[in-house]
């Protein structure tokens, strides 16, 4: 499929999808919702691709929302529908993909950017990145999965402080807080990123997709649902090659090869 506000790349199992509007710092439209939503999807269906690295081009990691592109609506567009067609379905698309996702944010992650970049299951920044909630500077409710997503990560006084200041989160106390799970200097950014998402993509994918959705059910349910949770995707996983393969490689003090299935 060919994408025009989407870089999307796949080599040595990694998917590399970079958003590509770097005039308008990578500033969400619709078109670029979609087909960032849409390269998830093929990531999702293909299955020599085993992790996805999500960034930006140029400056920012994204902006958020386009807003001069939502200004020549008038009046007759819905936040709503938006929301609903848009950068729900994105945000779902992430976090139900059953693949690590690395969020390597190269800058600014404002508004709806800052969202998209919490979808990812890991985060590494350059030094130089930051993140804002830019909603209440224009009269919003922060959105694209900001209020389940942050208070998890770093609490909620924090997450509402964010939200109603407006103020800018630099990397290192972003690191400090634990919204992301590493800095590096900007300049050695993608030289980690591919170093951290080539060894995910060699390692037991089909365990790490169980072990995401293990995490993400057990927020909706108490300990006694999570135990059974456990036992179910624990019997998928031990029938795995790569759990047979996993055991065998211990037992005889080699390097496992796991197929991710």
């Amino acid at each position: 499929m060919g994408y025009e506000t989407i870089l999307f790349d796949v080599q040595n199992g990694v998917a590399t999808i970079t958003l590509n509007r770097p005039d308008k710092l990578n500033a969400f439209n619709d078109q670029m919702i979609d087909e960032t939503t849409a390269a998830f999807k093929q990531s999702g269906r293909d299955k020599a691709i085993r992790c996805v690295v999500l960034t930006g081009n140029g400056r920012a990691f994204s902006s958020g929302q386009d807003l001069a592109d939502v200004t020549e609506r008038g009046d007759a567009f819905s936040i709503g529908d938006h929301l609903r067609h848009g950068y729900h379905k994105l945000i779902t698309q992430m976090v139900q993909l059953e693949k690590p996702i690395i969020g390597a944010i190269n800058g600014i992650a404002a508004g709806a950017g800052c969202g998209v970049a919490l979808a990812a299951d890991l985060r590494i920044a350059a030094d130089s990145a930051s993140f804002m909630l830019a909603f209440s500077k224009v009269g919003l409710v922060p959105d694209s999965g900001v209020n389940w997503l942050l208070p998890r990560l770093i609490g909620q006084a924090r997450a509402y402080e964010m939200a109603i200041t407006a103020d800018k989160v630099p990397a290192d106390k972003a690191l400090a807080w634990g919204m992301v799970n590493r800095v590096v200097p900007a300049g050695q950014l993608m030289e980690n990123v591919a170093a951290w998402a080539g060894s995910l993509a060699a390692g037991p994918t089909l365990a790490f997709g169980l072990t995401k959705r293990a995490m993400n059910q057990a927020w909706q349910t108490d300990l006694f649902g999570a135990l059974e949770a456990e036992a179910y995707l624990q019997e998928i996983a031990g029938r795995s090659h790569d759990n047979k393969e996993g055991v065998a490689a211990f037992l005889e003090k080699r390097a496992a090869q796991f197929k991710g299935m």
